[in-house]
């Protein structure tokens, strides 16, 4: 019974469904979808309909693609979208961040799992730039994030407001676990700004987080921090713990020659070889 993880399957990209529903069954481990793993409901049902046939048990977390509104038929907004998107997953038995968080038993120890929604809140830049300029200094880069048009908060005045709730819903969860049973936390955006090297779009990094969050790892006992958002698979250690971003990405980022199984993260047992496949980038 092993435990794995992967973010970012994009299924708006053909290619991505596709290879879904070419990926073997694993019918006694359990799974981990790390957010943006698509933008639709319809595409959510798609994706769960193959996952939950081929893994025990699915544990799911928003990205910021799942949150989108205002494209397609789309229509529900902010928190309302969120809540429908979990109502989804509870059709399908899948455990979210608004669920009591299981004792996971199997190999590598026991662990909480901890599913969380954090969103961003603009702080992962630099201290000279002021947050009320911080959506601007990314643009005289030539970039914007297409959050600024589609991901509507509603009912909270902005996604930093969203993100102040979220942090403080989640960390008042995270206080009534029981001591001295390690942790995995599970987040669609990284928990450290350090983590969030864009060396080709270094001012996304807005879009990427919370600073609130920094230290989570150590404040709440974790063994292992699950993320995705950059399409950079890795690993890294910060004060011995594991922070492993998973993504699989658009059909650019991985070789669809090796299938999604071969991007399948391993989080528990701990595994200490097999690294990630190298991102695959354009010319």
């Amino acid at each position: 019974m092993k435990l794995y993880a992967i973010s970012d399957l994009h299924l708006e990209q053909p290619i991505n469904a596709q290879a879904l529903e070419a990926l073997p069954t694993y019918p006694e481990d359990w799974l981990i979808l790390a957010g943006d793993t698509c933008s639709t409901i319809e595409n959510l049902r798609f994706a769960l309909i193959q996952l939950t046939q081929r893994f025990a048990q699915v544990i799911w977390v928003p990205g910021n693609h799942e949150l989108w509104t205002a494209i397609g038929d789309i229509e529900v907004r902010g928190s309302e979208k969120y809540h429908q998107l979990i109502s989804v997953c509870h059709e399908f038995g899948v455990l979210t961040p608004e669920d009591p968080y299981p004792l996971w038993s199997g190999e590598g120890g026991r662990h909480y799992l901890i599913p969380l929604f954090i969103l961003y809140d603009y702080s992962f830049r630099p201290d000279y730039i002021a947050l009320e300029y911080a959506v601007d200094w990314a643009k005289q880069s030539g970039l914007v994030c297409t959050d600024e048009y589609y991901l509507d908060p509603s009912p909270y005045s902005s996604r930093i407001a969203w993100c102040q709730a979220r942090c403080e819903y989640s960390e008042h969860r995270l206080q009534q676990i029981p001591p001295n049973i390690p942790r995995i936390l599970i987040n669609h955006y990284p928990l450290r700004e350090d983590l969030v090297n864009l060396s080709r779009i270094p001012r996304f990094s807005i879009w990427c987080g919370t600073r609130r969050t920094e230290n989570w790892h150590l404040r709440f006992e974790a063994s292992t921090v699950v993320s995705g958002h950059l399409h950079i698979r890795s690993s890294h250690y910060r004060n011995g713990v594991r922070f492993e971003e998973v993504s699989l990405g658009y059909p650019r980022n991985w070789d669809q020659d090796q299938g999604i199984e071969r991007y399948l993260r391993q989080i528990l047992p701990d595994p200490q070889t097999n690294p990630p496949p190298p991102l695959l980038r354009l010319p």
